[in-house]
């Protein structure tokens, strides 16, 4: 596994599959053209072009980049999810619904604490 070094939030984020307080990022805010990162490892995750306002107080996309995340079924909670997570180095992201805009119809609800943001370079 390739990783970075973390905070104590993005590791219990990332490696231990923690959930950050909703409408606590700065990315939930975030607009300008770009890429966001796993903030682990550094892989590209999303364009900001997928990026929406879904009113839950996560980051959320509509598509991934091609490759990048891989998903599993998580039991905990009680409920039955699908949870999405790095494809390079295993870190947890965070949850994808089948409630998201066209066209993939999909949300993956992002913790912004597991992502880095790299505007488009302007010029």
């Amino acid at each position: 596994m390739t990783s970075r070094p973390l905070t104590p939030e993005q590791h219990r984020v990332l490696r231990e599959h923690g959930t950050e307080r909703p409408g606590s990022s700065p990315l939930n805010h975030e607009k300008r053209p770009g890429e966001f990162q796993c903030a682990g490892c550094g892989a590209e995750l999303f364009d900001a072009s997928a990026k929406f306002d879904s009113g839950t107080g996560w980051p959320s996309f509509f598509d991934t980049l091609p490759g990048a995340v891989e998903t599993s079924t998580d039991t905990s909670h009680g409920v039955i999810r699908t949870e999405f997570h790095c494809a390079k180095c295993g870190g947890h992201l965070g949850h994808v619904f089948p409630d998201g805009p066209a066209p993939t119809g999909l949300r993956y609800c992002t913790n912004g604490c597991a992502l880095d943001f790299t505007p488009e370079a302007e010029g």
